[in-house]
């Protein structure tokens, strides 16, 4: 009789290679347990947004979708409460960050990237978010702070279908691919064919990565619904160097 597959085992949890890469929320659930550090990557817009915002030395908190619990969530962390894109004020829009007159405490919700962070946020031992803008810099944060041997899960968000199924999307692959690039340039070993594929996307696109991100699927329906800056914004490669590290419950800046 073949085995189930129905739950991952050690293929699938990418063992024993240190550094691995998977997609999504189901994906995080193969390869974080056991891991020292999960990177949740969600290049358009989740992880910029974070980034953009720890910049300012803001606090963000992940939260699944936005709906009533939303409003109770942001208001016992008396924390304002982001809308969708298209709304006015503080949204899932990296230029409403940066555009903020004040910034302190935010909820960020989304139904990729946030709403991984947050189920990590329970699970984890630590958590990162990173976008093209800070890839570089954690790193480099990692390799300071982490051992050699240290287990490092890299999780892209990936979009959505109409029908709510995982849609692989190439800016989060560069995005992690920047991430994993910058722990072999470091040093780093053992990294699973996963991950390698991912470094090897981003260093392909590297030489032409503000086109790239134009071009691709999701660069291309932000940039025909009006938000080509943020696009422009999320292209910025290593324009960070503050890390976005999850501590009680939240990114904070390191």
């Amino acid at each position: 009789m073949r085995g189930s597959v129905s739950e991952p085992g050690a293929p699938q949890r990418q063992l024993p290679y240190a550094v691995r890469f998977e997609w999504g929320l189901d994906g995080a659930r193969a390869v974080v347990p056991g891991a020292d550090l999960a990177v949740v990557v969600d290049v358009l817009s989740f992880t910029t947004c974070v980034s953009v915002a720890v910049d300012r030395g803001a606090v963000v908190f992940p939260y699944p979708w936005r709906d009533a619990a939303a409003s109770e969530f942001a208001a016992h962390h008396e924390a304002l409460l982001a809308g969708p894109r298209d709304a006015e004020g503080l949204s899932l829009s990296p230029s409403s960050l940066r555009k903020a007159h004040m910034l302190d405490r935010v909820v960020l919700p989304s139904p990729n990237g946030s709403s991984i962070s947050h189920e990590l946020a329970a699970s984890a031992r630590q958590v990162v978010a990173v976008s093209l803008r800070n890839a570089a810099a954690t790193a480099d944060w990692v390799h300071a702070t982490l051992p050699a041997e240290a287990v490092i899960a890299v999780i892209a968000a990936g979009e959505r279908w109409t029908d709510g199924a995982l849609r692989p999307a190439l800016e989060d692959q560069l995005g992690g691919g920047a991430f994993i690039a910058g722990l072999a340039a470091a040093g780093r070993r053992s990294f699973s064919p996963e991950a390698e594929s991912a470094a090897a996307a981003f260093d392909a696109a590297e030489p032409r990565l503000a086109a790239v991100l134009r071009g691709c699927s999701s660069g291309r329906e932000l940039v025909d619904a009006g938000f080509a800056e943020d696009v422009s914004i999320a292209a910025e490669l290593d324009g960070s160097s503050v890390v976005a590290l999850m501590r009680d419950g939240a990114f904070r800046p390191v």
